[in-house]
């Protein structure tokens, strides 16, 4: 299952996203990575949440963006929830990338795995594709 909090940069996506995340360490049983593009946040998580910067890592496009959250997920068979803060910056779809064939391939790995991901993204409801109007929980 894919979820998602839209809006346009700077109405407060971020705060909505980790509230969220903060709320859903205390229901499930399995554990929870919040990606990011930074580690500014960090003490606004819960601790039992992995905070990944992604600075920190080499990915060069959209393809090795997904290679990482599968390699995210076969490290951690008790994932339940990521948190994907500033999708299109951290999955490498900020220069007019379509999102659309990542977002898909999300779907198939929550599906397979069993994975839930909350995505914040900087659409409005009109440029967030209709397939997935549904599986907004917040537009800002």
């Amino acid at each position: 299952m894919i979820q998602f909090i839209i809006g346009e940069k700077g109405r407060g996506k971020t705060k909505v996203l980790l509230e969220k995340a903060n709320n859903e360490i205390k229901n499930v049983s399995g554990n929870v990575v919040y990606l990011d593009k930074s580690t500014q946040h960090m003490y606004e998580l819960n601790n039992k949440i992995r905070l990944i910067d992604m600075t920190n890592f080499p990915i060069k496009d959209s393809d090795e963006f997904l290679g990482f959250i599968c390699g995210i997920i076969s490290q951690d068979h008790d994932l339940e929830y990521v948190y994907l803060d500033s999708f299109l910056k951290i999955a490498k779809l900020e220069e007019g990338g379509d999102p659309v064939p990542v977002l898909k391939e999300l779907e198939d790995i929550s599906k397979q795995f069993g994975v839930h991901f909350v995505v914040s993204i900087s659409l409005t409801k009109q440029q967030l594709p209709e397939q997935y109007h549904d599986a907004v929980i917040a537009e800002l």
